[in-house]
């Protein structure tokens, strides 16, 4: 794939791919899932760690089937499906459209049928869809797994306003997931674990998977 990047940023990828040989996206499996992943999707690189990584996740989140959730920078739905197998109802939300696209075909490839993407801001398309409807869209679970930057404060306040039962925060930068779970506790949530995963061995990045539990 040749990607195009014209922009003088510090975002790596532009927005144009063109395919010069061979097929227009990879695929690769996490448990027993299949993912079709394009240039532009977010997927972890490193495929033993990913699949204690989303394993972690799948136990703080304790799902028992009756659980609604929501999967907030979702990528490619990795995550999201992981989840809906346990889940009554997910929603996922990516800034990606690629990605979403993603996501959505590998739902259908994986048989799942519980989960439903939306491509935009999660700062944005949250708090609309909850200001729309808050029966349709609350979450008893809500799982995060935002960029380097961390969550947006938008984006908090909502989740906040949402009062899921527990939060899943998976961050790989220590600094802003400090700052999160400082306004989420301040908020009325208590961290009740915190567990780092190696997945860039000899680097100094790590990521981190925490549980955090609304107090009574």
């Amino acid at each position: 794939m040749l990607n195009v990047n014209t922009d003088k940023t510090n975002r790596i990828l532009g927005n144009m791919c063109f395919t010069l040989y061979g097929r227009d996206h990879i695929s690769d499996m996490i448990g027993e899932n299949t993912f079709l992943i394009s240039p532009l999707s977010f997927f972890q690189v490193n495929p033993v760690q990913t699949e204690k990584l989303y394993g972690k996740v799948l136990e703080f989140a304790g799902l028992t089937g009756t659980e609604r959730v929501w999967d907030m920078y979702c990528g490619a739905g990795t995550i999201s499906l992981s989840l809906a197998e346990k889940a009554n109802h997910v929603f996922g939300v990516e800034i990606v459209t690629e990605a979403v696209e993603n996501a959505k075909e590998n739902a259908r490839l994986n048989g799942i049928d519980n989960a439903e993407f939306f491509a935009g801001k999660a700062e944005e398309v949250v708090p609309r869809l909850y200001a729309e409807n808050a029966e349709k869209y609350r979450a008893d679970v809500v799982c995060v797994d935002p960029p380097r930057k961390g969550c947006e404060a938008s984006l908090l306040a909502t989740i906040l306003e949402m009062a899921p039962e527990k939060i899943v925060y998976v961050s790989c930068d220590p600094a802003t997931l400090a700052r999160d779970i400082r306004i989420l506790t301040e908020g009325g949530y208590e961290l009740k674990k915190a567990v780092p995963v190696d997945m860039f061995p000899q680097t100094m990045h790590v990521e981190t998977v925490c549980l955090l539990s609304k107090k009574p």
